[in-house]
């Protein structure tokens, strides 16, 4: 439900025609259960993994992510990233008994890494995953080396890209900060529908039968040419992200230390405490020691856990209830 109001790409915009994290979510469970069926895969591990892929992420998208990492490295030397926060919240905080083979795509789905040809590499056990996830909150730098241990994993880390791509372009035009002329003519991309259609039809025929998830090398360029250019034109221009820097960023970081400093005081009248813990009881109960066991953890990391499971919406409101400071709106 909270995804329903997180940002995609797109922050402070009223439009329902622009994409949020849920309808991410829904396309490429989508696109990957249609490509996993063709393949003769496991559709419904696939879309356990591409429906609990991006749970972990913060409000205000990559943006958000980003100042959370930094507000929780800097104070406890932890880092913050939306995969590995999915699999806290699935595993370690509401503990929903997902199998190896879910928790492994989720935490590898990483789609900010293209490559040609998804070798899955397997995992021993649950022991190997929790290694691998404590070394990724130690150094981001890990997640870099993840790869699926199945190949539905490296179905839906594909298709991660394979749903943005073309939709955030989408989104960019009908936000009305571009045309279609700002990007590149592409004969694999003439618009989003056909972009997932050349895609999809390039990964079956190159990975029917085989031992990996592939595609060939004209289409790997292709994608890699139309991820720089999204990163380019959208991603990083000033008029997608002038407002994090000036106004997201003072603001979480003023939450961060003001709930911080109420869970170390023990002051249960705080958000953090009716908002947030008193929801993890809530749906914990069943399992006894559990929210014990979670309130021995770092109040940072509560914290943080609180903060990324905020909507857009709920983050603003949140801080002008807090501060009393009005946030500038659309009209003034």
């Amino acid at each position: 439900n909270r995804l329903s109001d997180k940002t995609q790409v797109l922050s402070f915009y009223h439009n329902d025609d622009i994409t949020r994290r849920a309808l991410h979510v829904q396309l490429v469970s989508r696109i990957a259960r249609t490509l996993g069926a063709a393949l003769g895969l496991n559709a419904d591990l696939i879309e356990a993994i591409a429906i609990g892929h991006d749970i972990g992420h913060t409000p205000f998208g990559h943006a958000g992510e980003k100042i959370l990492d930094e507000l929780l490295r800097d104070s406890i030397g932890l880092r913050f990233n939306h995969n590995v926060q999915s699999v806290r919240i699935l595993d370690k905080i509401f503990r929903y008994n997902l199998t190896l083979e879910t928790l492994d795509g989720i935490l590898c789905h990483n789609g900010e890494m293209p490559s040609d040809n998804y070798t899955p590499i397997p995992l021993k056990d649950f022991a190997d995953f929790d290694e691998r996830v404590a070394a990724c909150m130690k150094d981001s730098g890990n997640i870099k080396k993840l790869i699926p241990a199945t190949k539905e994993g490296c179905v839906v880390r594909i298709c991660d890209m394979i749903a943005y791509l073309g939709k955030d372009r989408q989104d960019y035009i009908r936000a009305g900060l571009g045309e279609e002329k700002d990007f590149c003519k592409n004969d694999y991309a003439e618009n989003n529908a056909a972009l997932i259609n050349n895609f999809c039809v390039n990964i079956v025929n190159n990975s029917l039968d085989g031992e990996c998830i592939r595609m060939d090398e004209k289409h790997f360029e292709t994608l890699k040419n139309l991820k720089k250019e999204n990163y380019n034109t959208i991603y990083l221009a000033d008029k997608v992200v002038k407002h994090y820097d000036d106004t997201i960023r003072p603001m979480m970081t003023r939450l961060f230390e003001k709930l911080v400093d109420d869970l170390k005081k023990g002051d249960e009248s705080s958000f953090v405490f009716r908002h947030h813990i008193k929801f993890v009881d809530g749906r914990t109960k069943y399992i006894d020691g559990a929210i014990d066991e979670y309130l021995r953890e770092s109040p940072e990391l509560i914290v943080a856990d609180y903060l990324a499971s905020c909507s857009d919406d709920y983050f603003l409101a949140l801080y002008e209830e807090l501060f009393g400071i009005k946030i500038k709106g659309y009209f003034n």
